[in-house]
């Protein structure tokens, strides 16, 4: 690389946007498979098969984001309590929730998500990281379609 270059592989503000996703990617997992274990209804099956398939999409991402971290020359998060430290989608502890407030609570996280992954293509784009700003077009349509059968099983 010639001097005058810079190097991409370098990207703090990537890497920070990137682990904040995938902080909140592992919240929004464990929350959307907590719900799959515990949603009761008329609707069971439904909701059971939908939060299954979802959580499964969102755990796909989390190693391609961690990844990207390292390819940033950046750590990734290391546990639980780095992942708590850094998320922002709330853990839901209570027992007892509701079907149709489990949709709810789902897609309002996935629209969290939804914005982190604009911030980390901001930062990809901005640090000239076009790997970075491919994938998450990728994960930005995921979560899109995550929110709309949500929000259309809901009614909306």
């Amino acid at each position: 690389m010639s001097p005058t270059k810079k190097s991409t592989n370098n990207q703090p503000a990537v890497a920070d946007a990137l682990n904040a996703l995938l902080a909140d990617s592992f919240a929004l997992y464990l929350k959307t498979k907590n719900y799959h274990w515990h949603v009761q209804g008329p609707r069971f099956r439904e909701l059971h098969l939908l939060f299954d398939e979802q959580a499964t999409q969102i755990f796909a991402t989390t190693d391609l984001i961690a990844e990207r971290v390292r390819k940033n020359g950046a750590r990734t998060l290391q546990s639980i309590g780095d992942i708590g430290r850094h998320q922002s989608i709330r853990d839901d502890d209570a027992a007892g929730a509701d079907a149709e407030a489990m949709i709810r609570t789902l897609a309002d996280d996935n629209k969290i998500l939804l914005g982190q992954l604009k911030e980390v293509k901001a930062a990809a784009e901005a640090g000239g990281d076009i790997a970075t700003s491919g994938l998450v077009d990728a994960w930005a349509d995921e979560t899109q379609q995550r929110i709309w059968f949500l929000e259309a099983t809901l009614g909306y």
